[in-house]
């Protein structure tokens, strides 16, 4: 599940989404964001602000409500998580990775969200569920390989598109093949 981001786009707007999709739920939900591609003309900022608003989530216990973040399901999302990770080290970029929890979580599988940049989406061999979100940059005018890398995995349950042309807005869920664009 892919969001794509124009230079138009409102970078507050861009960042509430990226947290409400990439990281409610640990990042479990069949529709949360994956990849979130940014415009490089923005990307910077964009990319600052999550790391900020990042800052303020807080991972820890579900059942009280300043919760922001719980567990991942079980141990086997908790090691392919950390699998992921793992292989993220020699074919991405960590640009944030939250705190963990202050309480004791030795029969619990908390992972923490965290923010990676990557070259493109081919580094990325299958879906990861959990609270991670990998950003890929792109040119404004390369913006028809990026719909066709999106296009080229085969699926995607959900597209975001964040630009404040609606001309383009159309043009892209046109081409998207997700299942839902919004």
């Amino acid at each position: 599940n892919c969001m794509i981001v124009d230079s138009t786009a409102l970078p507050e707007q861009v960042v509430d989404d990226v947290v409400a999709s990439g990281f409610q739920s640990a990042g479990q939900r069949c529709s949360a964001l994956r990849v979130l591609f940014l415009q490089e003309d923005v990307a910077d900022k964009i990319i600052d602000m999550l790391k900020g608003a990042m800052k303020e989530l807080h991972v820890g216990d579900p059942a009280f409500f300043a919760t922001d973040v719980g567990p991942v399901i079980d141990e086997k999302a908790h090691n392919a998580l950390t699998e992921h990770v793992d292989y993220l080290q020699n074919n991405g970029k960590l640009h944030y990775a939250c705190e963990g929890p202050k309480m004791d979580h030795d029969e619990h599988y908390f992972f923490v969200p965290r923010l990676y940049e990557i070259a493109d989406l081919s580094v990325l061999k299958k879906e990861v569920f959990g609270p991670v979100v990998h950003v890929v940059r792109y040119k404004a005018d390369d913006i028809e390989n990026v719909i066709e890398q999106i296009n080229g995995t085969g699926f995607g349950l959900t597209m975001g598109i964040h630009t404040r042309i609606e001309e383009k807005a159309q043009y892209l869920a046109a081409r998207s093949r997700a299942g839902n664009v919004y």
